[in-house]
This record gives structure tokens, C-alpha cells and sequence, in this order.
């Protein structure tokens, strides 16, 4: 029990933070308001990548194949980023839009193949002959 804890305490708590910061009615702006969509975007994109990550930590031992543990946790954080925009909708002076999912989709999306890359990489290493 106590190790299940450990693995899913960081997700559950990232995701926590994502509520309380869905439930402000308003956010700080940027006075360009080109900046400001492109910093919130941005925001909403490392966001669900720090969440498909933290999925994946927790799933890694749950899945005994790597590809269907970050196609776990991707699916996890795109149903998450759903519930977060119909959750928006029901705040004050927010809205829930498709946009921020597929934004929050793609953050997802590129932290699984980041760490698709870095496990090829480690793996690659592992059986590169020893250099002398």
C-alpha cells in the first residue's frame, strides 16, 4: 500500500494543483494579448506533460511493456485535460475549450515521446560496445 502511494501521490497531487488553478476566475495576464494566449498554451502544455509523466511513473510497474504504459498514461492525462475543460465550464468568467485540450493533448503527447527517445538512447548505450 505504501508503495502505491509513493508512485501515485505526485500525479494526484499535480493534479490537485491543475483543479485550484482551473477554479480562478481569472488568471494574471500579459498586457500583448499575443503573448498571453501563447504563455498560457504553453503553460497548459507543460502542465500535461508533467502529468503523462507522473502517470507514467506510477504505471511503469503496473504495464510490463513500455509503449502500453505511455499509451496509458497519455489517455489518462487527454481524459484528465477533458474533465479540467468541463470543469472550466462551470467557473465564473472561464470557459472549456477543445483547443486547450488538444494544446494539453499535444504536452502529453510530447512528454511520452521524449520519453520514448530517452529510453531508446539508454538502451542504445547499454549495447554500444565499451570505446578504449
Amino acid at each position: 500500500m505504501k508503495q502505491l502511494l509513493w508512485r501515485w501521490l505526485p500525479a494526484l497531487v499535480w493534479m490537485g494543483l491543475i483543479f485550484v488553478l482551473s477554479a480562478q476566475p481569472d488568471l494574471p495576464r500579459v498586457s500583448d494579448p499575443r503573448l498571453d494566449t501563447l504563455l498560457k498554451k504553453v503553460g497548459h502544455a507543460l502542465s500535461y506533460g508533467t502529468l503523462a509523466w507522473l502517470y507514467l511513473r506510477a504505471l511503469r510497474e503496473r504495464f510490463h511493456c513500455a509503449a502500453t504504459s505511455r499509451v496509458a498514461s497519455f489517455g489518462l492525462a487527454v481524459v484528465y485535460a477533458l474533465s479540467d475543460e468541463y470543469h472550466q465550464t462551470f467557473v465564473p468568467g472561464r470557459n472549456g475549450t477543445l483547443m486547450d485540450v488538444a494544446v494539453d493533448g499535444a504536452g502529453a503527447c510530447g512528454a511520452m515521446l521524449l520519453d520514448w527517445w530517452l529510453q531508446r538512447r539508454k538502451a542504445l548505450s547499454r549495447r554500444a560496445p565499451d570505446a578504449v
